[in-house]
């Protein structure tokens, strides 16, 4: 190999369509362009812009809410803890927390905490500490032998544990 004999991969790169070059090229004159006017013209941004008409987005309802103080969490099943465990990735011995779940590759990204979900079975006794788990997952725990810690607490819906009014 020598460097007179380097050469890209086939379709790396692209030509350039030759733009101008005679009616003969099939882009000659206007190259393409149609005919005058602003979007024949250099540095035309016209998306949404709709001749001087209300554009669409404004004549459409807006609809819904977007809680931006929403908190996403990971979801992690018992059956794939159980494999993790099969597998060596997790110490059934040792408490399991998301530190651990995120070092087992079972947790990713950026988020708020970690949920742990029913699906799947646990066989052995496991001390687990998650930002949630659903019902069914703490019970599932418990009859393995095992407890589910969490650390984010449910706001208590109204009417429940208020004051007598």
């Amino acid at each position: 190999m020598k460097l007179n004999e380097l050469r890209d991969n086939a379709g790396a790169r692209l030509t350039s369509k030759r733009l101008g070059r005679g009616i003969g090229s099939g882009k000659g004159k206007t190259a393409g362009k149609g005919v005058k006017g602003q979007k024949a013209r250099e540095g035309v941004a016209l998306n949404g812009y709709e001749g001087g008409q209300l554009p669409i987005y404004r004549r459409m309802p807006k609809r819904g809410f977007k809680n931006i103080f929403r908190r996403e969490y990971a979801e992690v099943n018992l059956g794939t803890l159980a494999r993790a465990i099969t597998a060596g990735r997790l110490d059934a011995t040792q408490p399991i927390t998301e530190a651990e779940l995120r070092a087992a590759g079972l947790v990713r990204g950026g988020v708020a905490g970690v949920r742990l979900l029913a699906n799947g079975a646990i066989a052995q006794a496991l001390t687990i500490t998650v930002a949630g788990a659903s019902a069914a997952a703490i019970a599932a725990v418990a009859a393995a032998g095992g407890s589910v810690t969490t650390t984010v607490q449910k706001p208590a819906a109204e009417g429940e544990g208020g004051a007598a009014a």
